[in-house]
């Protein structure tokens, strides 16, 4: 199946087929969407969901201010010191407080997540943009400005709790609205697509993706012979395989990425009217992604690179925002678009079906305990409310099961819904009862249904009655059988697309992240298997890979799925960020010229003035500075500045008070990251020492006006891309 050889007929037939939601009917549900409400009343609004959600946990914090130390049943105690016969004698059994102390150290730790072990929470507050009842029941969609609160996680995907941040990984977006129906969870990543399109290969997927079970080795990477034999075998995995490749497996911070459903959902209307969606979580603050030597030298440097950020900014108030939005299409387009809807590895292109924003979530509170809340918070897709529905998409049916699996074992039992990061913030009513770590009362005698003891109650609730949850109907026939459905078959059409939207520059970031990852590929066996994948793909992209495996045959270019067709919202890095606020800048200066310490401190205050967080960099801590070049590091900023009269400790880099050459070393490694770099007046002799010439975002001016101006426009161009070299003849 050559499915987007049709692109071009399709771009002219679905928009109008599958989404009329982007005018007329919500047109002006529409009208209050984005900035202007924001002036209206999201502020203020924003504000009281908040507080209520700090109402709602207030009951289970404790304060240990100023009170004495008790057991956990309330005992006053003095253990700092156990129970002894003798000063030098041995511990006694009778010591309670020393058991239980021990014991409770002990019992602390739960399993951890199989998956999204390593992560990162916060509350915030989602802000509907109107009323959608014309295409959902969900009671949080219902009206213009609702607020309703949220929490989100974000995660890499298989590395373990102690990983690094910047591990070329796909990443975590889950998110639940704490709606007036009950919870509702996304549970996404951060690219449109997925590795697998059954459920069954779940467990092989992950063994494969794992460190290698004889040495338990890479940790929370992909390069190694597992990962890449199960790629080159089960290849529903390259679609996926190339985004993470191309950037989105290194995004430059949670901050900086969207995030996906993946798997197709329905809407309902309140009379059982669907329509097909795909759920999509837009980055306001625009999508960015390390380069590979930076993300490797952020996780040698700050492992926690990525929470420390998410953290930082809403502590200082930058609280990051996505939109929420839908792909629409109705029901009978499932294979309209040259391949199935419900092949999670596909994606709809957004020129083909664009997205329908739906409201704001902004994330503004840090949780207070991480394990309580972030840890213990269990994200599934069975958390659904009415006006949201399940399609027949097989890996979101095996979800279905295996995410309520997973948090039933993560817990020891059934009652993981009552830690307060997961209840609702709304009654529950059900004959569910007893299980291990039962925190309710239940008062009702009769806990089954029908009774007449307890007058019939709890009731069921449906699509007539009490508002409930109801299944739309749908009609599904055929004979039991073990196959895939020959509508996922087509495993290269799609990542050829994902190629050929990119620009050359991030094809060769693609190149290069596939060399590294095949280079520790030991098995000759695999590697070629991988390449003869690659070129059914692009011939080209198998040659290039080919390079640095001496050992492989590149197969003559293999044309089933070669098309050249392209879509504009695959590319990370040829779209500019929408805002640079809660970027991190440096200036570097020096703490023996007080001219280098005075244009520091005005520089820093016109930066600021940006909305960058900034780090004055010298020797030491004097006043006005606020990072020393013992631990200053290029990881640490999005661009910096050299301030004039600090050139000689770049010129001459040896100091007790830093590594030896690290002023000079920051600068450089900031270019080679391809970061916005530059000197105010005498200072750009610092980068003739370094070769770096004035170029695209390298700037060079005596005016701070102009270097604010280069500046704020290089940031948000964020990478060039143009300092690398390419493949010759690519």
């Amino acid at each position: 199946m050559r499915s987007f050889l049709y692109f071009s007929t399709l771009l002219g037939t679905a928009v109008a087929a599958g989404c009329p939601y982007m005018s007329g009917e919500l047109s002006a549900e529409l009208s209050a969407r984005g900035e202007d409400l924001g002036k209206r009343q999201v502020a203020a609004s924003i504000e009281e969901t908040t507080i209520s959600t700090q109402e709602f946990l207030a009951p289970f914090e404790l304060n240990d201010t100023d009170v004495y130390m008790t057991t956990d049943s309330g005992t006053p105690i003095d253990e700092a010191v156990s129970l002894k016969a003798g000063l030098r004698g041995p511990t006694l059994l009778e010591d309670f407080i020393f058991r239980q102390k021990l014991q409770r150290f002990d019992h602390e730790r739960i399993p951890e997540r199989p998956v999204h072990a390593r992560g990162a929470g916060a509350y915030g507050v989602f802000t509907s943009y109107g009323n959608f009842s014309n295409i959902t029941a969900a009671s949080f969609l219902s009206e213009a400005g609702k607020q309703t609160p949220m929490f989100t996680r974000m995660s890499t995907v298989i590395g373990e709790r102690g990983s690094t941040d910047s591990a070329r990984d796909v990443h975590g977006l889950a998110t639940r609205f704490y709606t007036d129906e009950g919870n509702f969870d996304i549970v996404g990543i951060n690219v449109p697509v997925f590795f697998i399109n059954d459920a069954i290969l779940f467990p092989d997927l992950i063994h494969a993706l794992k460190p290698q079970p004889n040495n338990q080795i890479p940790q929370a990477a992909t390069a190694h012979d597992t990962a890449y034999d199960f790629f080159s075998q089960e290849t529903s995995a390259l679609n996926l395989v190339m985004m993470v490749m191309a950037g989105y497996g290194i995004p430059r911070s949670y901050r900086h990425m969207d995030g996906w459903g993946v798997h197709t959902y329905r809407l309902v209307t309140n009379e059982g009217a669907t329509k097909l969606v795909k759920w999509n979580w837009k980055s306001l603050q625009g999508k960015a992604s390390f380069l590979w030597e930076e993300a490797q030298a952020v996780g040698g440097k700050n492992s926690d690179f990525h929470r420390q950020d998410m953290w930082n900014a809403i502590e200082a108030g930058v609280y990051p925002e996505w939109e929420l939005g839908v792909q629409i299409f109705d029901e009978d387009q499932q294979l309209a678009f040259g391949f199935d809807v419900l092949d999670d590895t596909k994606f709809v292109p957004e020129e083909i079906v664009p997205i329908t924003p739906l409201g704001r979530m902004t994330l503004n509170a840090n949780p207070q305990n991480y394990f309580a809340e972030t840890e213990q918070i269990g994200f599934q897709p069975g958390h659904i409310v009415r006006g949201i529905d399940f399609s027949d998409d097989p890996v979101l049916q095996g979800r279905l099961y295996s995410y309520l699996d997973a948090q039933l074992n993560r817990y020891g039992g059934p009652n993981f819904e009552q830690a307060p990061v997961n209840r609702p913030r709304v009654p529950i009513h059900n004959n569910n009862r007893d299980g291990k770590a039962q925190a309710y009362i239940p008062t009702n005698i009769a806990a089954y249904s029908p009774n007449t003891l307890n007058f019939g109650s709890p009731m069921e609730a449906n699509q007539t009655t009490g508002k409930g949850f109801f299944t739309a109907p749908r009609y599904v026939s055929g004979e039991l059988t073990r196959e895939l459905s020959p509508t996922f078959a087509d495993h290269w059409t799609q990542p050829r697309l994902v190629w050929n939207s990119l620009s050359p520059a991030e094809q060769q970031i693609a190149v290069n992240a596939i060399r590294f990852e095949t280079s520790h590929v030991v098995s000759a066996t695999v590697r070629q298997n991988f390449i003869n994948q690659l070129n059914l793909i692009d011939n080209g992209l198998a040659v290039r890979v080919a390079q640095v495996l001496v050992d492989v045959t590149v197969p003559p270019p293999d044309t089933t799925y070669y098309h050249n067709n392209k879509t504009s919202y695959i590319s990370i890095f040829n779209n500019s960020l929408p805002t640079i606020k809660g970027l991190n800048f440096g200036i570097l200066a020096s703490i023996y010229s007080n001219q280098s310490m005075s244009q520091a401190a005005t520089l820093s205050r016109q930066f600021a003035n940006l909305g960058l967080f900034v780090s004055v960099v010298a020797e030491t801590f004097v006043p006005g500075v606020n990072l020393t070049y013992s631990t200053a590091d290029a990881i640490d900023f999005d661009g910096l500045l050299v301030t004039p009269g600090s050139e000689s400790i770049f010129i001459n880099g040896t100091s007790p008070l830093y590594p030896l050459g690290r002023p000079l070393q920051i600068v450089q490694n900031a270019y080679d990251f391809g970061k916005p770099v530059g000197a105010l007046g005498s200072a750009s002799t610092v980068f003739h020492t370094a070769n770096i010439l004035e170029s695209p975002g390298v700037y060079f001016s005596n005016s701070t006006a102009t270097l604010l101006t280069d500046f704020e426009a290089g940031l948000k161009t964020f990478k060039f891309l143009e300092r690398f070299p390419l493949d010759p003849g690519y």
